[in-house]
């Protein structure tokens, strides 16, 4: 039997407001906006989307908690979401034409990877790069 394909993955994120972290998404990093409710006057759900990458997220009356910020004495789990992009060069251009804010600039890291890191509206680490 010939394993089904599984075409991607999306991160569920807990935000403060979503129609803030929708707008950075989409005005930042160019993603689209593909849900949003689930009504236009209670908007506390959504989904946005580029490529085949999608992040849904969340407001449920709590303070975001991202990876960085979990200390369980074993060490920490520095991203929130790795998105694979097959030539961050040109998306590192492309957010610098969008005065996107790098956490890391564009490198070649000690685990083999080609890449940078932004962190989101409510301090989501992500990781755009590839091998």
């Amino acid at each position: 039997m010939t394993p089904t394909s599984i075409n991607g993955i999306a991160p569920f994120f807990i935000v403060r407001d979503v129609p803030i972290a929708l707008a950075f998404y989409r005005d930042r990093l160019g993603f689209d906006i593909t849900y949003q409710g689930p009504t236009e006057d209670d908007i506390f759900f959504g989904i946005v989307q580029r490529g085949a990458a999608m992040i849904m997220m969340k407001a449920i009356g709590v303070e975001p908690v991202p990876n960085y910020t979990r200390d369980i004495k074993q060490g920490i789990a520095r991203w929130d979401a790795y998105l694979y992009v097959p030539d961050p060069d040109a998306l590192a251009a492309e957010y610098a034409s969008r005065n996107v804010e790098f956490l890391t600039p564009l490198g070649d890291n000690d685990d083999g990877l080609r890449g940078f890191e932004v962190k989101d509206a409510d301090g989501y680490l992500l990781y755009f790069g590839r091998p």
